[in-house]
């Protein structure tokens, strides 16, 4: 296992670069000296502004974003998509079991460690800083909530994990600490943050997109609700209600646009911008996952299953499936109000008299209408032909340079509307019906959803069905999957994977969608190799359990 003891220059503070608002934006310093650093406010706010730059970046947009994405590629959801290269994705969402080979999750461990390392610092040196003590005690929690965060993210991947909270601590035999108490740690951690944390509306526009006390009981009833503490969870939760700091947007296609950045509806954001400078500090998802064969528009990794949007058409959600996927031979995509312009670009697929765009007429019944009025997703190179709306950006918002580490478009980590279906759950799962509803409802009427008056196991259900169509392809839906009990006793994971589980039922026989039986450049047996005694956890690094000569214990199968 590597040392934390990190030789940076202040290891994240002192990654200051920039981010989404002015508290992120310092001075990019050199080399800085530790017995020194932490004198004064200027600089104490310079290092908490490098540890909220370890939300999404770590040393590179590819240590957490490839996680991130990965987390939904690992459901029924998401394709790993790029049928013209290979980029590991398939180790882990397709369950091989060289998993513990994988490079990402090697990367996503080492930056989360390396936000952990960054806050233990901070922890320590910030309480000895001359500032005024109400903005010290603020800024403390603050990093108090990051290294909450951290470990949130690494312990419903990994399961438990090391906890480190000092920052030069010899880590030499450190072993994982238990699920149990990596989650006390946590919840005692938020706690103590939100006690601290100012409101969302206490602070100025310039401190925008800082923790606050929402995001702090937010992150803590989600970490209760992970662990099945009913009761818990729903008071968390309902506190945050209560409060009324947080609301719904009036439109859901508003939710994801870069016009809405940091909007009512958000408890948490990764902060991303690009004012032409030279750092790289906006996002990436938006490059990572647009379409490859359009001009300059993407890579596509990451591509929707026709399984997801059969979910959208049977529950009638007409509103949210088209601010959520974005399908080849469309002839409008929510949002983009230059569509013409837009499809322009796209026609360098190919000319109409050219042997692929003959072969598709063939094959998918295209026109010559298709060609020239419609967005085409070249299905030769994308697994279903389909990309994600969510992380798209219309014309008229996209930056000059279009690019990796350059789109303006903050990553949404926690949602109000994630807070109101959380609540349903625990009050669902306490017996509280009248509540449950309510708060389901509440989310299903923002897009002409009629409402749900059902109780007992139709409600859960409901309930379930709901986050999968709100919050697609938000990192949740692997983590629902990985903690609901079924009526046959087994964890839905295992329901819909594996040999017997329902996507690969659908995709090795039924599913009748002519883009993914067509492209086998990813196989479409995704899931037949989930092991029901391996699968509900990633497999720790390789590389950790080699360098921790055995104190380190590799989670069950792998």
């Amino acid at each position: 296992m590597k040392k934390f003891i990190y030789s940076l220059a202040v290891i994240a503070g002192l990654s200051t670069l920039t981010s989404c608002n002015d508290f992120l934006t310092e001075d990019v310093r050199g080399q800085e000296n530790l017995e020194t650093y932490f004198s004064s406010e200027e600089e104490v706010n310079s290092y908490v502004g490098g540890c909220y730059f370890q939300i999404a970046k770590g040393g590179g947009w590819w240590q957490v974003y490839n996680t991130w994405l990965l987390a939904d590629m690992t459901t029924d959801d998401l394709w790993d998509g790029n049928t013209t290269q290979d980029d590991g994705y398939q180790d882990i969402s397709h369950f091989m079991p060289n998993g513990q080979n994988s490079g990402i999750l090697q990367n996503f461990w080492g930056a989360r460690y390396q936000g952990i390392a960054s806050c233990n610092l901070g922890l320590e040196r910030i309480p000895t800083a001359n500032m005024n003590e109400t903005l010290r005690n603020q800024r403390t929690a603050e990093v108090r909530f990051l290294r909450a965060f951290f470990y949130f993210d690494l312990v419903r991947n990994f399961g438990g994990v090391p906890l480190v909270l000092q920052y030069a601590q010899s880590v030499e035999g450190l072993t994982r600490s238990s699920q149990e108490e990596c989650y006390e740690f946590i919840e005692k951690e938020l706690k103590d943050a939100a006690a601290v944390l100012p409101q969302r509306s206490q602070y100025a526009a310039a401190d925008m997109g800082r923790a606050t006390r929402g995001a702090a009981l937010g992150i803590l009833g989600k970490a209760q609700l992970y662990q099945g503490k009913w009761d818990e969870a729903k008071a968390t939760l309902k506190t945050i209600i209560d409060e009324g700091e947080y609301e719904l947007l009036p439109n859901f296609g508003d939710v994801w646009s870069v016009n809405h950045n940091n909007s009512k509806e958000s408890l948490f954001e990764a902060q991303q911008m690009y004012n032409g400078d030279q750092y790289a500090t906006g996002g990436s998802l938006t490059i990572v996952t647009g379409c490859r064969n359009g001009v300059g528009d993407g890579w596509s990794w990451g591509q929707p299953t026709s399984d997801l949007e059969n979910a959208f058409i049977a529950a009638g959600d007409t509103e949210r499936l088209r601010w959520t996927i974005i399908k080849t031979a469309c002839t409008e995509i929510a949002g983009e109000n230059e569509f013409d312009k837009f499809i322009a670009n796209n026609t360098s697929l190919c000319k109409v008299t050219d042997q692929k765009f003959v072969d598709y007429k063939e094959k998918f019944g295209w026109t010559d209408e298709t060609y020239y009025g419609s967005y085409i997703i070249d299905p030769a190179q994308h697994k279903s032909a389909r990309i994600i709306r969510k992380y798209f950006v219309p014309l008229e918002d996209r930056p000059e340079i279009y690019n990796t580490d350059k789109i303006p478009l903050n990553h949404r980590i926690l949602r109000y509307a994630d807070v109101l279906l959380m609540y349903a759950e625990a009050c669902a799962e306490t017996g509280d019906n009248t509540n449950a509803q309510w708060a389901l409802n509440q989310v299903r009427n923002r897009v002409g959803l009629v409402n749900v008056t059902s109780t007992g196991t139709a409600l859960r259900d409901a309930i379930r069905a709901e986050r999968r169509l709100e919050l697609a392809h938000e990192q949740c839906r692997l983590y629902d999957l990985r903690r609901w009990d079924c009526e046959n006793g087994k964890k839905m994971m295992c329901n819909v994977f594996g040999p017997n589980g329902s996507f690969v039922k659908y995709n090795t026989g039924e599913n009748a969608d002519m883009y993914e039986k067509w492209n086998q450049g990813e196989p479409s047996d995704k899931g037949t190799r989930f092991q029901e005694d391996r699968d509900l956890l990633y497999p720790i690094p390789l590389y950790e359990i080699q360098h921790s000569n055995g104190a380190i214990v590799q989670n069950p199968g792998w």
